[in-house]
């Protein structure tokens, strides 16, 4: 199990893109699920699975559930995206941009217009990645066409401690 500090650490990570929808992510229809750290990493898992695990050695496991993120060697938290299809239906706030768009942000550039987090989709509703809107709803509809709208997640720890959200 994790510690307390870890739950709390993820759970404000998660929060930031799905908010109170995290009780949604647990208490599933299909079943309960749980968090569960294994060499360094915290994985979303089914109790069900959970049990059968259980009989494996810890030194002979080598992965359990969806990998939700990973501990860096100094305690940070970093979302993986193995768990975006988990996160996605939950999401607080949600970006739809267009084709041309998609190719860019999935490269790791910014999405050009705008500050939340946010999980970013493409027309056909698929989900992309994670990303922190660098402006308010209100601010994007006036800005220069070429301004950033969605900073690329992966440099989510320095955004979030230096961005104020905006509600929508």
């Amino acid at each position: 199990p994790l510690t307390e500090e870890g739950i709390r650490v993820m759970f404000e990570k998660i929060a930031k893109y799905i908010g109170e929808n995290l009780q949604l992510l647990v208490g599933r229809p299909d079943g309960t699920y749980c968090f569960r750290l294994h060499n360094d990493r915290v994985y979303y898992v089914s109790e069900m699975i959970l049990k059968l695990a259980a009989n494996i050695s810890g030194d002979k496991l080598v992965s359990l559930g969806t990998c939700f993120r990973k501990f860096t060697k100094t305690h940070k938290f970093r979302l993986h995206v193995t768990h975006l299809e988990y996160l996605a239906p939950y999401a607080k706030y949600k970006v739809c941009i267009k084709p041309g768009a998609e190719q860019s942000f999935l490269y790791g550039n910014h999405v050009l217009k705008s500050g939340w987090g946010v999980v970013v989709y493409s027309t056909a509703d698929i989900p992309l990645g994670f990303g922190v809107a660098a402006k308010s709803t209100q601010d994007c509809r006036k800005v220069d066409p070429m301004a950033i709208v969605v900073e690329y997640g992966q440099y989510e720890e320095t955004l979030w401690a230096s961005q104020e959200l905006f509600a929508v």
